[in-house]
């Protein structure tokens, strides 16, 4: 890639706190190691060194949006703050091109005192804007942050959801070469939210580079197009989105060693119907026979405990047995078996369904649907056999569907054995609507009344 394309580089930052145990320390270190120096002594440390950053390295191009994710604590505010120029790195370079608008913390540039009128002309000027240019977006300003006569109040007496609005209306209506925006649509609400994510995608399209920092897994895959995982400091991985925000799972919920790879998939649409029928087959309780299936997706990403595990399983659609193709509107019903190898109290089965590009568009559990029929103990060395069933309401093209066995402790999810995107079909042409799912909507039209 030209470096004409690139509008952020960073190469191997790393950035290094002192961490004193109390002010004492603090007044230690600036006058002793002078006066130890002064007359030739060793020299003593009165702190800890805490290393936010270390050696991160990667590229945003003009016109990318790419995402940041990772734990509180991985490293992403520290490294956005270098990025902005207001904090500098303990070593390594960094160089970006062209205006940068950000928003890092909530009203981080705004004065409380000052009325929303006059923070904008303060973080536009800040921003390079002239005054008479401020004057000619103002207006698209004001109608964009939308709250009314708030606008002329000091900004001390907003909401931390109007705080949020007026700051986004700024800095993205300021046409910045990069954008970076870190966890502030939170607190939107989802209104305020789309119109957000609607005025990210105008900005890329007019070649500016966004840097989304979110906890959002949706918001990572939907919008961007690539990720970065950050993780105690280092950047554990750089790619598709997707990929990213399944290391990010794993992190947060203890996984310590993958048992497959994750993938990207490609869509199959070429795919013909299979041609099985339903026979009086058993799901395996002994073994795994999950990729013995048509239907199976090798690049499934799997992990887990192993206190409990999915074996076998069975996609039956009519009269067909694991279809690749499912039509709209047919009912479909997955039997799995699964195996308890270590005793697991009130098990937690889980069932989703994701686009290809790992959109959700259907995920629920045992827990939240409060099913009187669920398993209350999984003794250690017994199989059962779980049913899921549905009707097929979504529209065209590739879907995977994910399964988990977990368990609750301590208010702690306990995950045993999830098989994301482990069984994968194809919803071929829908001709009464376009979309992810029907709504089978219906209506009326009235004949026009006469005169």
């Amino acid at each position: 890639m030209s470096s004409d394309n690139v509008a952020i580089s960073i190469q191997d930052i790393k950035k290094c706190f002192y961490v004193y145990n109390n002010p004492h320390d603090r007044l230690k270190q600036f006058i002793l190691p002078r006066i130890n120096h002064m007359f030739g002594r060793e020299q003593n440390s009165y702190y800890k060194e805490f290393w936010a950053l270390k050696g991160v390295t990667f590229e945003v191009n003009k016109g990318e949006t790419v995402g940041l994710i990772g734990k509180n604590g991985s490293g992403k505010s520290t490294l956005l703050q270098i990025i902005c120029g207001t904090l500098t790195p303990t070593s390594g370079a960094i160089s970006t091109k062209g205006r940068i608008a950000a928003l890092l913390e909530l009203g981080s540039g705004f004065n409380p005192e000052f009325t929303g009128l006059e923070n904008i002309f303060l973080n536009a000027a800040i921003l390079g804007l002239s005054k008479e240019e401020t004057e000619r977006k103002l207006d698209a300003i004001a109608a964009f942050a939308d709250i009314g006569e708030f606008i002329h109040q000091p900004v001390k007496t907003y909401s931390s959801g109007m705080i949020v609005r007026l700051a986004f209306a700024v800095q993205a209506q300021v046409d910045p070469d990069i954008l970076i925006v870190d966890e502030a649509l939170a607190v939107g609400d989802a209104k305020f939210q789309a119109k957000c994510f609607d005025r990210l995608r105008q900005l890329k399209d007019n070649g500016t580079s966004i840097l989304l920092v979110t906890h959002s897994g949706e918001q990572i895959v939907t919008h961007c197009d690539r990720a970065v995982l950050l993780n105690s400091s280092e950047k554990l991985y750089q790619g598709t989105p997707k990929i990213a925000v399944n290391k990010y799972m794993d992190i947060l919920f203890g996984k310590s060693q993958p048992n497959a790879q994750s993938g990207v998939i490609t869509s199959s649409a070429g795919s013909s119907v299979e041609t099985h029928t339903v026979t009086s087959e058993t799901l395996n309780l002994e073994c795994d026979k999950f990729s013995d299936k048509s239907n199976y997706n090798k690049n499934e990403y799997r992990w887990g405990d192993g206190a409990a595990t999915w074996l076998d399983y069975q996609v039956c659609v009519g009269e067909r047995l694991n279809p690749t193709t499912i039509y709209s509107a047919e009912k479909v019903k997955i039997r799995c078996s699964m195996r308890f190898e270590r005793d697991v109290h009130n098990p937690i089965i889980g069932f989703a369904i994701k686009t290809k590009e790992g959109q959700t568009v259907y995920n629920t559990n045992s827990h939240l649907l409060n099913n009187e029929n669920t398993l209350k103990h999984g003794a250690a060395g017994s199989s059962s056999v779980v049913e899921f069933e549905f009707s097929n309401k979504l529209g065209a093209g590739d879907y995977f569907i994910s399964l988990g066995i977990a368990s609750m402790m301590s208010n702690e999810v306990i995950p045993h054995d999830r098989r994301y995107d482990v069984i994968h079909f194809l919803v071929p042409t829908v001709d009464s609507f376009s979309g992810i799912a029907d709504l089978e909507l219906n209506f009326d039209i009235n004949p026009p009344s006469g005169r």
